[in-house]
């Protein structure tokens, strides 16, 4: 088994673990070792998939601004979640590769490998709704027609994503490309580099 077919395996679980309640407040039960990588791809996928229900809530033109207001916020530590884990991610690609001698003539990479993962992760999410789309019984034949359509797309593109991510893990165990890791440096939530908030000390 490939790196990313084991990838789409456990994204594919968590998002069926999800829906088997489909709340926001479902508590996460990883049934991975927590030292493994299987742990943070799952872990990875559920974040992204009670985001993805809570973009789904926060638009509804009916809510209340409180209550949007308090989604807001956890769409936030869930982006930074989302973050963390994506470094997390990273950093076990580091350390797996770590003995890997880059060749003379090495290039970089336009993103890491977690990267490239993460949109995998959502690929996935857009997969198994999209396919819901096309299972409805309340919707228009050519509402469904359509999605179909875009189904065919998404799972196109996961299969090209998983096999660009594989050929990228590939040439960097070969020394053909290396990694290179920047840490995201969200300024927006760091109290010393936000104006809005070292403006009110």
């Amino acid at each position: 088994m490939s790196f990313t077919e084991n990838c789409n395996r456990i994204f594919g679980q968590a998002i069926r673990d999800y829906h088997l309640t489909d709340n926001v407040d479902t508590p996460i039960h990883n049934p991975y070792d927590r030292d493994s990588i299987d742990y943070s791809l799952y872990m990875k996928c559920w974040i992204d998939t009670v985001q993805w229900h809570l973009e789904d809530i926060i638009r509804n033109p009916h809510i209340d601004a409180n209550e949007a207001l308090q989604l807001k916020r956890r769409i936030d530590r869930s982006n930074q979640d989302r973050t963390d884990l994506v470094e997390q991610i990273d950093s076990f690609f580091r350390s797996h590769y770590g003995d890997v001698k880059p060749l003379p003539d090495a290039r970089l990479n336009t993103e890491s490998p977690a990267w490239a993962i993460d949109r995998l992760s959502i690929l996935a999410l857009k997969i198994y709704h999209m396919k819901e789309q096309t299972e409805r019984t309340d919707a228009s034949a050519e509402h469904i027609a359509k999605c179909k359509a875009k189904l065919d797309v998404l799972l196109e593109q996961q299969k090209d994503l998983s096999l660009a991510i594989d050929q990228l893990l590939e040439d960097i165990a070969a020394g053909r490309k290396y990694m290179k890791v920047y840490r995201q440096m969200k300024m927006y939530n760091d109290p010393a580099t936000n104006p809005v908030l070292y403006g009110q000390k």
